[in-house]
Formats: structure tokens, sequence, C-alpha cells
């Protein structure tokens, strides 16, 4: 196991304060951070070979939007915070990618925000932080 905090972040304020709290973890334990935002898709539609093609050059584009406006603005200002810091921008099940580049990373624990998202979708489908309390390899944080 190594010294990395993973940060499920959304841009959201709750996404944010859990940011802040593994940063601050991080400083303390003289951690790593790497922060993933996930890009979520649904695997349930049928699509033709062109739409497979156009989806393939939209989550491309997705990609690329949220490392422009998301992540490369969130690490350059976090440069001076004297903790190494990460970015991981990925698609998928928000739950199972974070669980993923845990593991990948050998990290020592997950930190994310208590809410992200509606909380009609929540009730319905089950909370991030929900889901990754039943399936993560290592310990969660859920921030208030």
């Amino acid at each position: 196991m190594s010294n990395v905090f993973i940060v499920g972040y959304d841009g959201t304020k709750d996404g944010r304060r859990a940011l802040d709290f593994a940063l601050e973890r991080a400083k303390s334990q003289n951690a790593e951070v790497h922060i993933v935002y996930v890009l979520e898709w649904s695997p349930y539609s049928f699509l033709t070979p062109e739409e497979l093609e156009q989806r393939h050059a939209r989550r491309k584009e997705e990609v690329e939007l949220a490392s422009t406006q998301i992540m490369s603005p969130l690490l350059k200002e976090l440069e001076g915070a004297g903790i190494k810091v990460e970015g991981v921008i990925r698609y998928g099940k928000i739950p199972e990618v974070i669980c993923d580049v845990a593991k990948k990373a050998g990290a020592m624990q997950i930190i994310v925000g208590r809410n992200g998202g509606s909380d009609i979708a929540a009730r319905v489908f089950g909370s991030v932080p929900g889901t990754l309390i039943q399936i993560s390899p290592v310990p969660i944080t859920v921030v208030p």
C-alpha cells in the first residue's frame, strides 16, 4: 500500500471539501493526492456502427473538455501546495472507476464528498459514497 489518497472529485462544493480534506491529510502524512474525475456513460443503449463512431468522438471531446475546464485549472491552482497531486479523467461508472484507480495506485484511502448528483437519482440508483462503501478495496472517508 502506498502513501496515496484518492479523491473522487465532481466539481461541486462537496467535492471541493473532500479535496481540501485530502490535501490536509496528505500534508500531514507526506502523501500524494490523486484527483479522479469520472465522466459517466450508459452502456444500456443499442447503437448502430455510425452512432458508435459518433459516441467515441463525443467521448474524446468530453475528456478534452473536462481536462481543459476542470482538471487542468485545478492542478494549476494546487501547484504551490507542496504536495504531489495527479489528475485522472476516466469514463465509466463512478464507483467502479474510483476503486480501479485506487487499486492501481495502491492507495491507502478514498475520500469523497457526501453529495454529488441529485437526491432523486441517489434514491433510485444509489449514491456514489454508498456504493463505494460496499465495493472499495480500501477505507473510505465521506466528507460532509
